[in-house]
């Protein structure tokens, strides 16, 4: 933040507004009590006194006082009426405040080739409920987006939330987009290439919309809540017939100068090998890489001793171990998520696992998403408390900081 001085008052009040509700939001989530704990009706669970919040802050009562009313007045935090029944001590009973999650909510939106999903959240990231609706992968991209809508809608109406209490939207969607939200590339869903989808969605959310790649935010849901909590250097595989990756380094997201970073299914150029469409083939004729049925398929034959399907599969599993060791070579991560379709395909995890310890200098641990469908979703919804977080605390950078579409 830099140097602070007293010339700046405002910035200061900011920032003393950050570390009281911090603390209260803490304090909350916790569910603890002091003052004479949770049977004495001094101390109400999930709430903090004045005297507590001087305490862990270090600032002055007054200031806290005159914090905690700014605060009250947005919304954000309410006082706690003391419990009836409890053992009172002689005397007026500490005033209690906690900070009200519901006074906002977020939600987290996957834009894919066959659905679209959302998923609602208060402002503390607790799921409040979710939807799922199939679009077919040659729907334009005002269908899609209309779909996305309707189903957003249905969400809110079933939830009993209004559209403007959202604070934040967050999007994971393919291809490689830019910071403002603007698809720079995409060949996955038809009219999606360099559409202005941050700007689209802030018409419908008139709030701050944030889209990211649909693996960068998977990666970040693991990172989480998933199969890489406690992990700071993450590789999460989107696995398919053109995979995707999404890195953490030291507990960042990793999008590259452009946003192209983990794009590792484009490695086949390099040596002018087959297409992606091409490696599953089992006729010479290439796969729709949108139809997942049609794979599917050919797992299934490889199973039954089909040589053709056997040499395909073959071909994707030696492809995919390919592209995913030139990531792990270059990041070292602790460990290597795979989701996606392909993920749940017998034949993929293991050769994975065994062919990345013979290639890479320090084999990392490998293993299946633990979110599987609601990864993408997850991931988007914390982007949005990401952004929340950042705008009410402001203290420190979040890890999945990025300009948002106003």
């Amino acid at each position: 933040m830099g140097r602070l001085t007293g010339g700046d008052p405002s910035l200061l009040r900011r920032i003393n507004s950050a570390v009281v509700l911090h603390a209260l939001r803490a304090a909350t989530a916790s569910g603890t009590a002091t003052e004479g704990g949770p049977d004495d009706a001094g101390g109400c669970a999930g709430s903090a006194s004045l005297t507590d919040l001087t305490r862990v802050t270090g600032l002055s009562r007054p200031t806290v006082e005159g914090v905690i009313d700014g605060l009250a007045d947005s919304g954000l935090v309410v006082e706690v009426p003391a419990e009836e029944g409890g053992v009172r001590r002689q005397g007026r009973p500490a005033r209690r405040f906690r900070f009200r999650a519901e006074a906002g909510h977020l939600l987290g939106i996957e834009i894919g080739a066959h659905r679209v999903a959302a998923l609602l959240s208060d402002l503390d990231g607790h799921a409040l409920g979710s939807i799922v609706r199939e679009v077919s992968e040659k729907a334009s991209a005002d269908e899609r987006l209309e779909r996305v809508r309707t189903a957003v809608a249905d969400l809110l109406r079933r939830a009993g939330v209004a559209r403007f209490s959202l604070r934040a939207v967050g999007v994971g969607s393919p291809g490689i987009v830019e910071a403002d939200g603007t698809v720079h590339l995409c060949t996955a869903l038809p009219g999606w290439t360099g559409l202005p989808l941050g700007e689209r969605l802030r018409r419908s959310f008139r709030c701050p919309v944030l889209v990211e790649n649909d693996a960068n935010t998977a990666a970040v849901a693991e990172h989480w809540k998933g199969a890489a909590v406690g992990s700071d250097d993450v590789v999460f595989v989107l696995a398919g017939l053109s995979p995707g990756a999404g890195s953490l380094i030291g507990g960042r997201l990793h999008r590259g100068f452009g946003g192209a970073a983990g794009e590792i299914g484009a490695l086949h150029l390099l040596g002018r090998e087959a297409a992606p469409e091409e490696v599953l083939s089992t006729t010479g004729e290439p796969l729709n890489p949108l139809d997942e049925a049609q794979v599917a398929r050919v797992f299934a034959l490889a199973r039954d001793g089909d040589v053709r399907a056997r040499a395909a599969v073959d071909r994707f599993v030696r492809r995919l171990v390919h592209d995913t060791a030139a990531l792990v070579l270059a990041l070292d991560p602790e460990v290597v998520v795979v989701g996606g379709w392909a993920a749940g395909l017998d034949g993929v995890l293991a050769p994975l696992r065994d062919e990345l310890s013979r290639y890479c200098l320090r084999a990392p641990e490998v293993t299946l998403s633990l979110l599987g469908e609601a990864a993408v979703t997850t991931g988007a919804l914390r982007l949005a408390l990401d952004h929340v977080e950042q705008e009410l605390f402001a203290v420190d950078s979040t890890v999945t900081t990025r300009r948002a579409s106003r």
